[in-house]
């Protein structure tokens, strides 16, 4: 493949989620044998792990599951990441477990996904985790979901109990804040609909997963308000670049050009845009997700968690009382009152949570008030004061100005994650 034309290609995050057995891993696995992406190597190790099991043919969910303790129990435990490429997308694939007591490891696998394919098993149709996850991936405003109805095979690929899964999903989800939901037929373990169109299902005349994978538009964030939070200041490079002052980070959404106008958080000062630099190349432009440096016309008290913004409305937020949706990690609880690190794009700082409003049971997707702490897998709302303001986009309008970590300050830890929401009535 053409080095140049790899580095240009579309990339595409996508998240895999579902009960347990529903073949995660082997959907994954049967994408990577399919497209032709497995090393010789990797097949080979792969055959061997399959015959040490007793099975008669290549159990292809091994090639993700890459811990020795998944290899045994035959589960996923750990998010696996895996890479691949076709003449059309490059793709990063994170396949999550399907255990209630992973689910953190889910929204970690979710986090920067734009999409979610979410599997149901023909046999069993929607179960707690479907609702689960789909309630997840709600939460994270992931823009695309995809519904793959597996192991088709074991129903006699009949389109009447694909047609009952579709409808009963529907009905599951039509209160959820989801993006577009697509649905498709597949047999994972036998290839049906995966990379390549079934001849098993003649009456489904969608695209196979590969195909939606590779064609399905991608909500980019290139398009609305310049932000770009501060990771890094260049200061001035010996006597070749004496005056050179740069400012390094990562644009969250929109773009930025030679002349614009921006403005800086937490100061609220005003200036343009110099030059745009990407390494030693000045750029005419630099559009989201780039990592860029940004030289202003004027001398700005500027420091790695300051914001540069586009100096236009919509303006960002800045505020110390916030609404945060919490999924919580780990042990110890999270209780009212206690003290973290809150980490916001690049800034970090003390906060202390005021109370819980209510608490999700994902099973029922009720919301639970009178709520005196959370363990861990909780979702939860809860009220946050921060030492300092923070400058940030609700969620829904921008993931990254809008999510946050919590850290233990005494073991440093990440104990949690946040996604920024209005305050309800």
């Amino acid at each position: 493949m053409n080095t140049e034309g790899y580095l240009d290609m579309e990339l595409l995050r996508f998240t895999t989620a579902g009960s347990v057995d529903d073949g995660k891993s082997t959907l994954i696995g049967r994408l990577l044998y399919d497209s032709k992406s497995i090393f010789e190597d990797q097949l080979e190790a792969v055959e061997e792990a399959s015959r040490s099991r007793g099975n008669d043919e290549v159990n292809l969910a091994l090639l993700t599951d890459g811990l020795r303790a998944e290899r045994e129990q035959g589960i996923t435990i750990d998010v696996a990441y895996r890479y691949f490429a076709t003449p059309k997308r490059k793709f990063i694939i994170a396949d999550t477990p399907g255990h209630v007591q992973y689910t953190r490891n889910m929204v970690t696998g979710a986090s920067t996904a734009d999409l979610a394919i979410i599997l149901v098993d023909a046999r069993h149709g929607i179960m707690e985790q479907t609702i689960r996850h789909s309630y997840v991936a709600s939460l994270l405003r992931i823009p695309q979901v995809v519904v793959c109805v597996n192991k088709m095979d074991l129903v006699d690929f009949a389109q009447s109990t694909f047609d009952k899964i579709c409808e009963d999903y529907r009905q599951m989800s039509a209160h959820l804040d989801l993006g577009q939901v697509t649905f498709v037929p597949i047999s994972a373990k036998l290839g049906d609909n995966v990379v390549n169109p079934s001849t098993n299902m003649p009456w489904y005349t969608g695209p196979a997963l590969l195909t939606y994978l590779e064609t399905v538009p991608l909500h980019r964030q290139q398009t609305q308000p310049f932000r770009m939070p501060v990771q890094y200041v260049i200061r001035p490079i010996g006597d070749r670049y004496p005056d050179f002052r740069g400012y390094a980070g990562r644009l969250a959404c929109g773009q930025v050009r030679k002349g614009d106008s921006v403005r800086v958080y937490p100061s609220g000062m005003s200036s343009r845009v110099k030059s745009v630099w990407l390494a030693d190349r000045e750029l005419s432009e630099a559009v989201a997700p780039q990592s860029v440096t940004i030289c202003l016309e004027d001398e700005i008290d500027i420091s790695r968690g300051s914001v540069l913004v586009a100096d236009a409305l919509p303006l960002p937020m800045e505020e110390q009382l916030i609404n945060v949706e919490v999924c919580w990690f780990m042990s110890p609880v999270l209780q009212p009152g206690k003290k973290y690190i809150v980490r916001h794009a690049t800034a970090e700082t003390q906060a202390v949570v005021k109370d819980i409003v209510y608490k999700i049971d994902i099973s029922t997707q009720q919301r639970v008030s009178g709520v005196d702490h959370l363990e861990m897998n909780d979702i939860a709302r809860v009220r946050l004061k921060t030492a300092q303001p923070v400058v940030f986009d609700y969620y829904k309008d921008n993931r990254t100005m809008g999510s946050l970590i919590f850290i233990d300050p005494g073991t440093n830890n990440t104990v949690g994650v946040g996604m920024i929401v209005p305050a309800e009535d």
